[in-house]
């Protein structure tokens, strides 16, 4: 004979069920799934890097920086963040072709002559003070949007392409300084051409 509290404990005993298992092998079929997913996704924003390079092939190699330019009087100097080059006045069109797509630290310097742009691990490259078009003050250029005048933005001329290059200070109450200086030199460079 079996006592009550013993057959209580068979009855129990049968209600139990074990814990689930999990299903490892589901599991380790999705990882795989979504990491090949965001490979593919980065693959394909590669291409369209690239394809994008390839359109802008026709743009001419950039400007290096003169022989004595260290040497001339330097009338201002900026050390900040490079964001991008787009075509000027279409604030998304990214120019990539020269490296001009690649975000980087920026030294500028200006001079009578131009701005010189040295980008630590990326291209650098000089705009003769012919080229330069103008500079003002914006909010937002190809991947990157501030406050009001939170970007310098510089437009010059390269072959037959007017862009618009952004930066930021790493004291961004120097922006207006740049823009007063550059439109300054700019509508100096006209009145000697005409």
């Amino acid at each position: 004979m079996t006592s009550p509290t013993t057959h209580l404990y068979l009855r129990l005993a049968a209600e139990q069920k074990s814990a689930e298992v999990t299903d490892w092998s589901a599991r380790i079929s999705w990882v795989i799934g979504l990491i090949v997913f965001i490979a593919f996704v980065y693959w394909l924003m590669r291409q369209g890097w690239k394809w994008r390079g390839s359109l802008q092939s026709g743009l001419p190699e950039l400007v290096p920086t003169p022989d004595g330019f260290a040497d001339d009087e330097k009338l201002l100097t900026l050390t900040g963040r490079y964001h991008a080059s787009t075509t000027a006045g279409q604030w998304l069109d990214r120019i990539v072709a020269h490296g001009l797509g690649t975000r980087s630290r920026v030294e500028l310097t200006l001079t009578d002559r131009g701005l010189d742009v040295v980008r630590p691990g990326a291209a650098d490259f000089f705009v003769p003070a012919d080229a330069l078009r103008g500079a003002r003050l914006d909010k937002g250029i190809a991947g990157k949007v501030l406050p009001e005048g939170g970007l310098l933005i510089i437009t010059w001329a390269h072959g037959d392409k007017l862009i618009d290059s952004g930066f930021r200070s790493d004291r961004s109450a120097e922006h207006p300084a740049w823009a007063e200086a550059i439109n300054q030199l700019t509508s100096t460079t006209e009145g000697t051409a005409r």
